[in-house]
């Protein structure tokens, strides 16, 4: 079984011989041991400490790497993407410059149905082909799990596509994928004002199919003023945890819609965005289980408000922090500007932002058992930083590429 010693690490981050979902005064513990080495064999971290207590059998591991000033730590865990997409949509971020809003392009057929209306243009190859130069991407930029979510089909035979892509991911990728149905992303044209039609086709066609095929691991719903209400939400996502789909929410982005509520409600796994949060909302994520998962990128490419990162912590929400890839509101996979964004605008602090997207990520995909900390049995993806002084050194450069290299399933790539 091949195994590979990493010798002389700088610092190595986030090594916990045990996990939890971190909230609070937690965010900021990040434990780090200063000259270290760890042992990759079989693709998974089997042990690791200070040098001045290396085992003398590891001495002479003939597969060795000398990483003297580097940082090691668990890959980025991206736990709300939208990566399967036919087309980019540069054209409505010039629409965005010109001062036209988020709905006010999806009133003009911008938005979410432009995307629907080419992805069911293309081929399921064409999307397969497309998303794994992405997955390839955000691969080499530090992300070792993610989710990627459906929702430009808006029909039976173009979610079951989306899913079908992402299912194929799955199996040929070596990241961790997990899968979440996003039929309810808004309403198609011909049901815009007969929502219950197009609910019915969800509950009664598609989750059934989904389900027999076992296409996806989650249901989310757009909870939104405009798109699907508190009522129409619950509504969908009972029906799903009927066909084994835990929720997962869109909530409170544009508008405080109730939608936080609503996942907690049924204890959805992570309710993400909360750009829009009253004190109810964020009193009602305190100490709850479901996560807050906090998009960044999205509110910076659309100059919204950012979530209220500090309110949240304070209260005892457990947070994360994902890109939200997607074509309209948040066009990049690239986390580690994600935790420079949450540093630089929601005052979160570099402990905090790294155990956000690392650990609490791996939690908001149900993978803390396999991903998120370093940690004996987990596997083996990691990122090698160049040679830096300090975890903070890391959002503060954000125009920098301090990865040197990304290490999955116990192999370079």
């Amino acid at each position: 079984m091949r195994q590979t010693l990493l010798k002389n690490i700088g610092q190595l981050v986030n090594v916990r011989e045990q996990d939890f979902l971190l909230r609070g005064s937690a965010l900021t513990d990040l434990p780090i041991i200063k000259n270290a080495w760890l042992l990759v064999e079989g693709g998974l971290i089997v042990d690791y400490g200070s040098m001045e207590k290396i085992p003398a059998k590891l001495a002479n591991t003939k597969n060795h790497l000398d990483l003297s000033g580097r940082m090691v730590l668990p890959s980025w865990c991206d736990s709300h993407t939208h990566l399967v997409f036919a087309a980019t949509r540069e054209e409505e971020f010039v629409d965005k410059i010109r001062g036209l809003t988020y709905a006010e392009i999806a009133a003009k057929g911008g938005g979410i149905l432009n995307s629907a209306a080419k992805l069911n243009d293309a081929s399921e190859d064409e999307l397969f082909l497309r998303a794994w130069k992405r997955l390839e991407q955000v691969s080499k930029m530090g992300t070792g799990a993610i989710e990627i979510k459906s929702g430009y089909g808006l029909s039976t035979e173009g979610e079951l596509k989306m899913l079908r892509v992402i299912k194929k991911l799955r199996e040929k990728s070596p990241l961790l994928i997990k899968s979440t149905f996003l039929g309810a992303h808004t309403y198609p044209l011909p049901y815009k004002n007969d929502h219950q039609a197009y609910i019915k086709i969800i509950i009664d066609e598609m989750l059934p199919q989904i389900a027999q095929d076992k296409l996806a691991d989650y249901v989310d719903v757009f909870c939104e003023r405009d798109f699907f209400s508190p009522e129409e939400t619950l509504q969908i996502c009972h029906a799903a945890l009927r066909f084994g789909l835990k929720p997962k929410l869109h909530a409170n982005q544009l508008n405080n819609s109730g939608g936080v509520q609503a996942g907690v409600s049924m204890n959805a796994i992570s309710v993400d965005h909360l750009e829009s949060m009253d004190d109810d909302a964020i009193q009602c994520l305190s100490n709850a289980t479901t996560i807050g998962t906090m998009l960044p990128a999205a509110a910076f490419f659309l100059r919204m408000q950012y979530p209220p990162a500090r309110k949240l912590i304070e209260a005892g929400a457990a947070v994360a922090l994902a890109t939200d890839y997607n074509p309209g509101s948040s066009p990049s996979g690239n986390m580690n500007l994600v935790l420079a964004i949450s540093c630089i605008q929601m005052k979160m602090f570099p402990e905090e932002v790294i155990n956000a997207a690392t650990l609490n990520g791996a939690y908001a995909m149900e993978l803390q058992d396999k991903v998120g900390s370093i940690r004996r049995g987990k596997v083996a993806n990691l990122i090698v930083t160049s040679p830096i002084n300090s975890v903070a050194y890391l959002p503060y450069s954000f125009g920098e590429n301090w990865i040197d290299q990304v290490m999955i399933n116990g192999e370079f790539i």
